[in-house]
């Protein structure tokens, strides 16, 4: 899903429950140590119960449960359940959380890790640990076929829906701060999103340049279309979060994900789900 700031909200709330998390773990019969050594072990516990949990808000094309086939599918979906078999952990189960609360579920220990086309940034990297980068994409709008809006520029007096809990709600609410558009609506999912935008309740919406074209590849009776020409203002990395603790489990996983990018795996699945060659990030030094 995209996505590189948590609303403040969202925010305050995970460190509330993190704090909450650490005052109980300091009175109970368990200590710090222990604690923190239990987090340690994700990796090495899920390769003995040969189950790795992620959590995602069941967002297509990213991490998703097909409808037909009922399996466990997409971009991130894909790449994680290789970098699994290749640490030796045959199953990959996905948990589906709300978006704006799959942080906190990773730390309250209800996932191992988060695969939901996650941006990286320096928000989230105070929760949580990130992988190395899998990939990178941008923004897009999706407005009726037969909008009057032809650029971004003809944004200005529109209402714009988002999604809650994404980078590009945020997007929104900066866009509307500098005059370029008059109104954001928060949605709780993309389908809500999308009905909003079909029956005319809002002018356009903001979302994953991916989840746009995969939307409408996938519903051709929507009457909708993507803004262009438009050129994405924010674009951001995409990685898999992890607990801070768990330095062991991202250090095995980017291992794999380098492998991944250098024998043209991870090029390969962008490719077969509809992404440009340039949202392909080389092995980081």
């Amino acid at each position: 899903m995209k996505r590189w700031l948590l609303s403040f909200l969202s925010l305050v709330l995970i460190v509330g429950v993190l704090s909450a998390c650490g005052s109980n773990g300091s009175s109970s019969s368990g200590s710090k140590d222990s604690s923190s050594s239990k987090s340690s072990d994700t990796l090495a516990a899920a390769k003995k119960k040969g189950v790795l949990v992620v959590g995602s808000s069941n967002d297509a094309p990213f991490a998703f449960i097909d409808q037909k086939t009922k399996k466990f599918t997409g971009i991130d979906a894909e790449i994680i359940k290789e970098v699994a078999r290749r640490l030796g952990i045959p199953k990959v189960e996905m948990k589906q959380t709300k978006f704006e609360n799959l942080l906190l579920e990773l730390n309250n220990k209800n996932i191992d890790l988060v695969t939901d086309a996650m941006y990286i940034n320096p928000q989230r990297e105070k929760i949580a640990k990130f992988t190395t980068v899998w990939y990178t994409e941008g923004e897009a709008f999706i407005i009726p076929k037969k909008s009057s809006i032809k650029s971004a520029n003809d944004l200005k007096n529109k209402v714009i829906g988002a999604q809650k809990g994404t980078a590009f709600y945020d997007f929104a609410n900066k866009m509307k701060k500098e005059g370029k558009i008059k109104q954001v609506n928060v949605f709780g999912s993309q389908s809500d999103l999308l009905l909003a935008a079909n029956t005319g309740k809002i002018d356009a919406l903001v979302t994953d340049g991916a989840v746009a074209a995969y939307s409408l590849k996938q519903d051709p009776s929507l009457n909708l279309k993507i803004l262009d020409p438009y050129t994405p203002q924010a674009a951001g990395m995409i990685g898999a979060a992890a607990r801070k603790s768990d330095t062991k489990l991202v250090n095995a996983i980017n291992k794999q994900i380098n492998n991944l990018k250098e024998n043209g795996f991870i090029k390969k699945i962008l490719k077969k789900y509809g992404m440009p060659d340039n949202y392909f990030v080389p092995v980081q030094d």
